[in-house]
């Protein structure tokens, strides 16, 4: 007879905290007077926020959680997150997880991709010296599992060489561009010294994911502070998120396809 099930750990997914962002950003980005209001809910509630590293050892250790704990992570390097989330967060003791795309941040590793203003390398450091644990996102934010495996060793190399770099410590955490991975993505992720790996997944984290494959939940503009409060008490996400699983099966049939067709051109050369 099996025991209860271990209870999950809301793992919340932020992309752009900003006024007025672009249309690329603008469906994944939030407003600051909505985050700042998602995080008094937190507060109010007693959740303890965690950073992706704690969580991981935590979980590693067998070791106990803290009451109530959430992880707040904010994704690609968006300036807001320094302008806007940092004072807040600051405000309520809580710290977080931000994952970078070295190639989008301001700075000479620059390529020009990032989708919006992005941080510079000084606010990455003023971030991490305030608590935020900072993590990896790739180079340029490919869909990793479409790329060759030099092509996809180069990405996180990279990302990782410049994170050590800039910062002094090498980053501990990775997150999947656009939430994909494959089996081989995941072994590439740990060959390249990450110890833990965040998906998407809409639903709540648990260990039994494993530490290369955690659950994020998905917190946009459209996110209202009641459907927030029941995500965060993992309450209603299947529903709420249908239509994106759905649309996400479809795409993932779509993307087998294509590697299948990559697959058989090598083959061919």
């Amino acid at each position: 007879m099996s025991g209860p099930r271990e209870p999950g750990v809301p793992i919340l997914m932020y992309h752009a905290v900003a006024t007025a962002p672009n249309d690329d950003t603008r469906a994944l980005s939030v407003t600051p007077e909505a985050f700042a209001e998602q995080m008094r809910l937190l507060g109010g509630a007693g959740f303890t926020p965690l950073d992706t590293a704690g969580l991981a050892r935590a979980w590693r250790a067998s070791g106990p959680l803290p009451e109530r704990p959430v992880l707040i992570t904010f994704d690609d390097g968006y300036a807001g997150v320094h302008r806007h989330a940092l004072p807040v967060l600051a405000a309520h003791g809580f710290t977080a997880t931000l994952f970078v795309s070295t190639g989008w941040l301001r700075g000479e590793h620059d390529t020009g991709g990032g989708l919006d203003e992005m941080l510079d390398w000084d606010q990455v450091r003023e971030l991490a010296s305030s608590g935020v644990e900072i993590g990896g996102h790739s180079h340029t934010h490919p869909q990793l599992d479409q790329l060759s495996e030099d092509a996809l060793r180069s990405e996180l190399l990279r990302c990782r060489e410049i994170i050590t770099g800039e910062l002094g410590a090498r980053p501990a955490s990775f997150a999947y561009p656009y939430g994909y991975s494959s089996r081989r993505v995941r072994a590439q992720v740990r060959e390249a010294g990450f110890a833990q790996s965040l998906a998407v997944g809409n639903t709540l984290a648990r260990r039994g994911q494993g530490p290369y494959a955690l659950r994020r939940i998905t917190v946009r503009r459209g996110t209202g502070i009641e459907e927030f409060g029941r995500l965060v008490e993992g309450r209603s996400i299947a529903r709420t998120f249908a239509r994106d699983r759905a649309l996400t099966k479809g795409y993932a049939m779509v993307r087998r396809a294509r590697q299948i067709r990559r697959k058989a051109i090598r083959s061919r050369v």
